[in-house]
């Protein structure tokens, strides 16, 4: 989504006139989630994606038509299509697109808020901001006639570790990719580094209590401790493990980790909290290096978002696409 809304900025400071493509529905096995993002110019430029590739052309051409008349549109592709195989989605999914040609700001996807567009009936191409709370999560909407797309915007998930190790760098590198922001504490000054952790969008030196106030996670928030010392660890999950995180994980042989779990059990971490604790962190991947051991924490922390087991998806029945 941030690549397509990127690209709309850029594109329309250079006076371009840009079409937008937003996935509102999906059923089935659908190859992309509500709210993924096509932008389109009047030069023929894509970026982003509504489907990984299967209908980006089709989707283009109508873009090229909404760019010309200005009339948002709604297209819906998928198996029941009789050109299923040339424009559709052979994965099995169906997907309804929305397309509108930009003529004003769009919402900044950081900000908490709820974004409403009305993508079929009298109003459609109509769009409206709440942050009331009203709709926490996106989705479709039938209201009096008229379909409303509902997109719950805000901020980025967050990575925070604790341990300015060299996995700290390498598990920043890999969820920048993600687009998620990632943020290093240590409280040894000599680690926490540009140079030694060039890819974490900020550095904190700082003890564990310290960089929790800074910090605070919240239901967007994955804290994983690398640091191997009781005097970072323990403060440093005790706290994760008593806030809003959605995963706290930490390094350590089972050894370790029993040996954790006392201490936290002895520093008042009651036993429903203890149970939160991923550790050792990471799917069983037989990862080896720093590089395929933050793909494996990675790999876990995205299950856990998902309320998935991270298991096989050959031996899993449950739906492809969380």
């Amino acid at each position: 989504m941030r690549e397509a809304l990127e690209a709309v900025r850029q594109w329309r400071e250079r006076g371009s006139k840009v079409a937008l493509a937003t996935v509102v529905a999906t059923r089935r096995s659908a190859p992309r989630p509500l709210g993924s993002k096509l932008a389109v110019s009047e030069a023929g430029e894509l970026a982003g994606s509504v489907s990984g590739g299967c209908v980006e052309s089709d989707v283009a051409m109508h873009a090229r038509e909404v760019l010309e008349t200005g009339q948002p549109k709604l297209v819906s592709y998928g198996i029941p299509d009789e050109d299923a195989w040339e424009v559709g989605l052979p994965c099995g999914g169906e997907i309804d697109v929305f397309l509108e040609r930009v003529e004003d700001e769009l919402p900044d996807p950081g900000r908490p808020q709820v974004v409403f567009t009305v993508v079929e009936g009298d109003r459609a191409g109509e769009r409206w901001a709440s942050e009331d709370g009203e709709v926490t999560q996106t989705q479709l909407l039938e209201r009096e006639g008229e379909r409303i797309f509902a997109e719950v915007l805000g901020p980025p998930p967050r990575l925070l570790v604790f341990g300015a190790v060299d996995l700290a760098e390498e598990l920043c590198r890999a969820a920048k990719g993600l687009g998620w922001r990632t943020i290093v504490a240590d409280a040894r000054a000599r680690f926490a580094t540009p140079d030694r952790i060039p890819s974490a969008d900020e550095l904190a030196v700082a003890w564990p209590e310290e960089t929790l106030e800074r910090f605070e996670p919240d239901d967007r928030t994955a804290v994983i401790v690398l640091t191997h010392e009781d005097r970072w660890d323990v403060p440093a999950l005790a706290g994760a493990l008593a806030s809003e995180a959605f995963y706290v994980g930490a390094l350590g042989s089972r050894r370790t980790q029993e040996r954790r779990r006392e201490q936290l059990l002895e520093t008042g971490v009651s036993d429903e909290q203890l149970e939160r604790l991923c550790g050792p962190a990471g799917l069983d991947l037989g990862a080896a290096t720093p590089a395929e051991t933050a793909l494996s924490i990675l790999a876990e922390i995205l299950a856990v978002r998902a309320g998935r087991e991270g298991g096989r998806l050959r031996a899993s029945s449950a739906r492809i696409h969380a």
